[in-house]
């Protein structure tokens, strides 16, 4: 089966791995040239790292990677230290920045055998005439990301969305977004600082807006070991303030408000502040549609809890593999409509495999986006929470979802029984 996909970031490198590692045809689109930026909080929770595990991808210091304890919570004029623990993932964290790890998961996809195409902008979508996704067409653009006045066409078996909140490819399918679904953004900034080799990836969880009441969000210190740190911001759109704040100047304000020796001002700031949206709690449907498949940010997959998007990312990729290969088993042997029929009975389960996976907890992270955007719960929260660290513990595993459906932990089967009662979010 010959898969294309737009995109190379996380969601579309980890699929071409698994696609390609097991035989098909794999091509990816990607309209930048690596090494390129992203903007992110470069953090790799033990959920992430699992699946690089699950990749045999190599990530220790010399590959640039820097190992993390578990999270530092600071609020309520308490500090938490709180290890990663959870039988089901590995005992540590990462951090390394986008520029870098994205580049090597290219490159892993690639030495799997997938052709990888940099300069490749996704332009519109090819279609048979009932209507089905059969390929993309993509503008070639030069060394500088300009237009050369090319464009190429591919054809597929099936195309995978992967290509990020912007995806040219869903909306070229007339995939929208979904104002049901909570929106974040990011911002982030590097600086030299001394606490670069920190072990610990330290969570604010008051950041006041200029009338000193919480906002609904965080703020975050990543040591990213190589004499900078990862300083940002991500702020949710419950907050009747979304959108009309100035968040470079709300980082600003919070950095200079740190320890002197921290170096966290603009003496020291590397590069610009950059900043992206967060799209969360699946805020992009169907995730199937005939010939597409949504991957990742392209189909909001996104915690609502804490932004996390890169492991969402990869496990959409890997599952999509995962039923893309067996549509190709499914229509081996046939020809013409049977063939698409019985390709399709399997690649139509991946969006209810979505929401069985996922569903009642981007459910919960809707609903606590929803209530922290009330100053007056925000500050009850932080000071029930705080002086409780077995309690916070609780929270820290259900809000980074370290709990699999089959751990018999007692605080993973309190968390399998709240998502239980729990609606799953509709992934179509």
């Amino acid at each position: 089966m010959r898969v294309l996909i737009a995109g190379a970031g996380p969601a579309g490198s980890t699929a071409a791995w698994h696609l390609a590692s097991r035989g098909a045809e794999v091509t990816v689109l990607e309209k930048t040239r690596f090494p390129r930026e992203k903007v992110c909080g470069d953090g790799l929770t033990p959920r992430a790292v699992r699946e690089m595990q699950l990749l045999g991808l190599p990530h220790g210091p010399e590959q640039g990677y820097r190992r993390t304890k578990g999270l530092k919570l600071i609020a309520a004029g308490r500090e938490l230290e709180l290890p990663w623990s959870s039988p089901d993932f590995p005992d540590y964290g990462l951090v390394r920045t986008r520029l870098g790890f994205d580049e090597q998961l290219a490159e892993h996809a690639r030495a799997a055998g997938a052709r990888i195409l940099e300069g490749h902008s996704v332009s519109e979508l090819l279609r048979d005439a009932s209507g089905r996704v059969t390929g993309l067409a993509a503008s070639v653009l030069d060394e500088s990301g300009r237009r050369t006045g090319e464009t190429r066409e591919f054809e597929a078996d099936v195309v995978l969305a992967a290509d990020g909140n912007s995806t040219r490819t869903a909306l070229a399918a007339g995939l929208e977004k979904r104002d049901d679904r909570p929106l974040g953004v990011a911002y982030r900034a590097y600086y030299t600082s001394p606490r670069t080799d920190d072990e610990w990836m330290e969570g604010w969880l008051e950041l006041p807006d200029r009338q000193g009441n919480p906002l609904p969000g965080y703020g975050w210190i990543f040591g990213v070991g190589d004499g900078t740190v990862n300083v940002g911001l991500g702020i949710l759109n419950s907050s009747r303030q979304f959108g009309k704040l100035d968040y470079r100047q709300v980082l600003r304000e919070w950095t200079e408000a740190m320890p002197a020796e921290w170096t966290l001002d603009e003496e020291h700031r590397v590069g610009p502040v950059r900043g992206a949206a967060l799209p969360m709690g699946f805020n992009r449907t169907p995730h199937v549609s005939p010939g597409l498949m949504l991957l990742g940010d392209a189909g909001g997959m996104v915690s609502p809890f804490n932004g996390e998007g890169i492991s969402y990312a990869m496990e959409s990729a890997r599952y999509a593999a995962d039923f893309v290969l067996r549509a190709s088993e499914a229509a081996a042997g046939k020809t013409g409509h049977a063939a698409l029929e019985a390709a399709d009975a399997q690649l139509g389960q991946y969006a209810e495999y979505l929401r069985w996976q996922w569903g009642s907890h981007f459910t919960l992270g809707s609903v606590f986006a929803q209530l922290i955007g009330s100053p007056r719960v925000m500050r009850a929260a932080l000071a029930t929470g705080m002086p409780v660290p077995q309690l916070m513990r609780f929270v820290v595993r259900l809000m980074a979802n370290l709990t699999t459906k089959d751990a018999t932990g007692l605080e993973d089967r309190a968390i399998r029984l709240i998502e239980r009662f729990t609606p799953r979010a509709s992934t179509m």
